[in-house]
């Protein structure tokens, strides 16, 4: 207790800074459920892709720890494009070939749920055989390590916290992030064609809105997000694995229930608020704690209010 009342301002910034990442991950279920009321399990899997091709593209053009300026920028600039396309192409594939025959046949809601387990179980059994081929081990025994492309460096000193370059720049573009995808859904005409779905298909459908295009639009979109969220978690955590986005992906499909499911901004109240939870937690206990202590407080949220903290539903949603 006294750790926490001593470095709160630490344990906060540091939290927020794992919720950021949170959020992000986070917004694409809340993009998909938002238009199809579709729990997307698989995506967890669309943000552990979007790690392994920042690791690759890395590799690919050489970073090492502690790098210039210059080819810091580059790596940031190349990761984020291979996340980018790696997480947002598959998100594709997977609505393409496991989704869209199931809307086709109007299959009931249980069997989307079982598909997407079954995706999200197929994309770890794949990666995860590839990697033993590659590494020459149990694939369960596999954790590959990033470059240190931003070794921690105090930009801002209160008292005890200290606020760090990694701090400031996940922070900052998670919001920045959040604050384009609300623009771009609330402001624009493709976004409008996304709410209008999210509201009402058929509507929106005699109105003119090509259903099938958002629907791609939407998981596209989602993907991207998660390979920004890769791309940070990269920077941030240093690690990558077969199912790297397992736990992840639960605490960030909470997160995005927390703040109530198929709002936009509600995703990013909930991850920031999950991440300071869960680090205020492993404080006043230990670490091993923490995952707990994120379930129990969406559960208790949700007995008092079921829709979520900001609870509106994406099709209802106004600037």
């Amino acid at each position: 207790m006294n750790d926490l009342i001593n470095h709160l301002g630490q344990h906060t910034i540091d939290g927020l800074t794992k919720g950021a990442i949170y959020a992000l991950v986070a917004l694409g279920y809340t993009l998909v459920y938002g238009v199809l009321k579709l729990i997307n399990f698989a995506h967890s899997e669309i943000f552990m892709v979007g790690t392994w091709a920042v690791l690759g593209s890395w590799t690919l053009i050489g970073v090492h720890d502690r790098p210039s300026v210059g080819v810091l920028i580059l790596a940031f600039v190349v990761g984020l494009v291979a996340a980018a396309v790696a997480s947002g192409g598959t998100a594709l594939i997977v609505e393409r070939i496991a989704y869209k025959p199931l809307r086709r046949k109007n299959a009931p809601a249980l069997i989307f749920l079982i598909t997407a387990i079954a995706v999200s179980t197929i994309l770890q059994e794949i990666f995860g055989m590839g990697l033993a081929k590659i590494f020459g081990k149990p694939f369960g025994r596999i954790i590959v390590g990033m470059p240190n492309v931003m070794p921690d460096h105090t930009w801002i000193k209160l008292g005890n916290t200290e606020i760090t370059n990694k701090h400031v720049v996940i922070i900052t573009a998670a919001i920045l992030m959040m604050i384009g995808l609300d623009f771009y859904v609330n402001r624009t005409r493709a976004g409008r064609g996304v709410r209008a779905v999210a509201q009402s298909p058929d509507n929106a459908a005699l109105m003119g809105v090509n259903q099938d295009r958002v629907i791609m639009l939407v998981f596209i979109i989602g993907g991207v997000m998660a390979g920004a969220a890769a791309l940070l978690f990269s920077v941030q955590i240093g690690n990558t694995k077969f199912d790297i986005g397992f736990v992840l992906g639960l605490k960030a499909f909470s997160a995005a229930v927390l703040g109530g499911i198929g709002n936009l901004r509600g995703a990013l109240l909930g991850g920031l608020l999950l991440g300071v939870v869960e680090n205020y937690a492993s404080t006043l206990t230990s670490s091993n704690w923490q995952d707990v202590a994120a379930f129990v407080v969406l559960v208790l949220v949700l007995m008092f209010r079921p829709t979520g903290i900001l609870g509106e539903s994406l099709g209802r949603a106004r600037a």
